[in-house]
């Protein structure tokens, strides 16, 4: 240790300040609404109390100047006096600042949860720039935002990474990494040129553990090079030489508190061709590890027993135990499903899941945990009843769950962890009517819409937490201003909406007749529980049906054409073990059995997904003729009918006849 300081609460940031365009050398931490500072050596030279309406949860140093943000608002503070205030319309994770002997003055950049980073001039907004998921993490390219300051690398809580090059008006999207591999959220990110080509890599640490390093090709572009996972989330990463003098580390730390390095020196050394010695001076820090590891294990092990004594003392009063818990309920935009991640301090005993809705839990292939189901009962609330008991020293779990939008009610998970006495939190998880939509800051109009107008003596917050019910990823404060408007698009049908509401009046358009369906009957019933009455009025557009049936068209038949590939599957590996030439089958068979396996993991990973595409079908043509004031539910079997036999003309000609 250099040197330690405690402090009374929990610390939620830590970050370097410095002299402009000098080295960050200076420590600050952030509790509460205070700030704290110390030199390198473990001088503290300043407290600062910011005075902000909220906690701080983020902050970055530049110079002089220091960047505060609660969940909603941002401060400026210079020489710590106030000088900028701005007020965010969602949370807000993480601020940044483009550097100042590069750029004219302070340039703030927020990370705000409804994909959009949000650059600001003083205290007024210049211009918003959306992302493709919630930004979670901010990071200057390059660690001085490259040639003319104005690069930044952003994370999402979907587990993509990207680079924007902020403009004076208008940003540039300069790249965008996918999240092929559907690892989790990004956490942290950092530049070091671990891989010692004179370029800055990229690294990445994400909240499943993955630790990643990108290097960059010619057009500036960044490269897969190396990955490394461990069973913890990442909650730091940096580069530096700090265990071997010469050899260049990636240092990360993860939410359990464990801080581990990964070396580029190597451990192990060629003697001859089948020969391969150890090092003696990797000999001597594995020797060490194993000793310190021995004296953490024997500190264990006496703070165990003495916990056995006190357990058996008379005198001893009993206490249940708390523990913190880290949970993150997102949305994946890529397969229309909820990721549940769950991680403890102390290894987990079981999970248990309890759901009052339909829910369906998809494979995840990073889950080593025995899932055992019970039977449940739906008349009872039941819908599933799940436990999940984990391997050994086990301290995440990440689940992954489906719902069917309209049905709504919450997930509860029983977290019971292994320690003595037992003990066991619940944390609940609402699954909203249109689960399945996420935000976008686009509409186009082009497209046929349906429109339900609600009217009534309801305020602008009234509709608001209303919606905030029925739509996820919409901020709890209500938005500033005498209107409201958010879009939204289905991650399942890539259908939009587009929802405008002030005092008196809603207004809502969707190509999607479901949605509007949905929509008029939870916002109708919640307007029930308050007493309001509400003046509904909707107009149904014709053109919408055959649109929306051509959305889910590509979804269906790719659907229904897996089913059959995987169906012939077995009769085909049955022939090519009797046969010895196949060359007398088509080529479409030869390729079902060169793919047999990824095409029965892709069935496997997405059940029930065709049941679904029919549901949504079904209950388009029951919503359809609802508006009119017909009862269609006698003619859903002809309607699977042609579904069985399924043809897109022949389906939208059924849907136009039985008007």
């Amino acid at each position: 240790n250099v040197f330690q300081a405690s402090s009374s609460q929990r610390l939620t940031r830590v970050v370097l300040g410095g002299q402009i365009g000098g080295v960050r050398e200076r420590i600050f931490t952030t509790n509460g609404t205070e700030v704290n500072a110390y030199t390198k050596k473990g001088k503290k030279f300043l407290t600062f109390n910011t005075n902000m309406s909220e906690p701080i949860q983020s902050v970055y140093i530049e110079g002089t100047d220091l960047l505060a943000c609660g969940n909603f608002v941002f401060n400026q503070y210079q020489d710590c006096k106030d000088i900028n205030y701005f007020l965010c319309n969602d949370k807000i994770n993480d601020v940044l600042c483009l550097p100042i002997d590069k750029r004219n003055g302070i340039t703030p950049v927020l990370a705000c949860q409804d994909r959009v980073l949000r650059v600001l001039q003083g205290s007024e907004l210049l211009y918003e720039a959306e992302v493709p998921g919630p930004p979670t993490v901010l990071e200057l390219n390059g660690n001085n935002g490259g040639e003319d300051g104005n690069e930044i690398l952003y994370g999402t809580s979907d587990g993509r990474v990207g680079m924007m090059q902020i403009e004076t008006l208008v940003p540039s999207h300069r790249w965008e990494l996918a999240n092929e591999k559907r690892h989790g959220g990004v956490l942290c990110l950092d530049n070091y040129d671990i891989t010692s080509d004179g370029v800055l890599d990229l690294l990445v640490g994400h909240d499943d553990g993955q630790v990643e390093v990108y290097s960059y090709n010619e057009a500036d572009e960044p490269v897969h090079r190396y990955s490394y996972s461990c069973n913890e989330s990442i909650t730091s990463v940096k580069g530096g030489v700090v265990g071997s003098p010469g050899y260049d580390e990636i240092v990360c730390c993860t939410y359990a508190g464990w801080v581990f390095a990964l070396t580029t020196e190597h451990l192990t050394k060629e003697a001859g061709p089948q020969l391969v010695i150890a090092d003696t001076v990797a000999v001597a820090k594995i020797n060490n590890l194993k000793s310190e590891l021995g004296d953490l294990q024997k500190k264990v092990s006496d703070e165990r027993e003495k916990y056995q004594q006190s357990a058996n003392s008379k005198t001893a009063v009993s206490a249940v135990p708390l523990f913190p818990i880290s949970d993150k309920f997102v949305l994946n935009k890529d397969d229309a499903s909820y990721t549940l991640s769950l991680e403890l301090q102390s290894p987990i005993d079981n999970i248990l899941l309890q759901s009052d809705v339909p829910l369906d839990l998809l494979d995840v292939e990073k889950n080593s945990a025995v899932v055992s189901y019970s039977a449940s009962n739906p008349e009872e609330g039941n819908f599933l009843l799940a436990t999940y008991r984990c391997q050994a020293n086990t301290t995440r779990l990440e689940l992954k769950i489906r719902s069917i939008e309209g049905q709504y009610g919450t997930l509860q998970a029983y977290i019971t962890p292994q320690t003595q006495p037992k003990t066991c939190q619940v944390k609940q998880y609402p699954i909203k009517p249109l689960s399945l939509h996420h935000r976008t800051h686009a509409f186009n109009e082009s497209r046929p819409h349906n429109t339900l107008t609600l009217k009534g003596q309801f305020s602008q917050a009234e509709v608001h937490s209303w919606l905030l019910f029925c739509l996820p990823e919409l901020p709890e404060r209500t938005p500033a201003g005498e209107s409201a408007n958010f879009q939204f698009a289905s991650t399942f049908l890539d259908t939009q909406l587009d929802c405008t509401y002030r005092k008196g009046e809603a207004v809502f358009r969707s190509d999607n007749i479901s949605t509007i369906s949905i929509l008029k009957d939870v916002l109708s019933k919640e307007a029930t529980k308050k007493k309001i009455r509400l003046d509904i009025s909707y107009d149904v557009n014709e053109e919408s049906i055959p649109h929306t049936l051509t959305m889910i068209h590509p979804k269906l038949e790719y659907q229904l054409l897996l089913a059959k590939k995987v169906q012939i599957i077995d009769a085909l590996k049955e022939l090519q073990i009797n046969e010895a030439d196949l060359s007398f089958l088509s080529p479409e068979y030869q390729e079902i059995l060169e793919k047999s396996e990824s095409l029965k993991i892709e069935f496997k990973r997405q059940p029930c997904h065709l049941e679904r595409l029919y549901g949504m079908i079904t209950d388009l043509y029951i919503d359809r003729f609802k508006f009119k004031g017909q009862n269609v539910k006698s003619k859903v079997p002809a309607l699977l009918e042609v579904l069985d036999s399924y043809d897109l003309d022949s389906l939208i000609a059924f849907f136009e006849n039985s008007s």
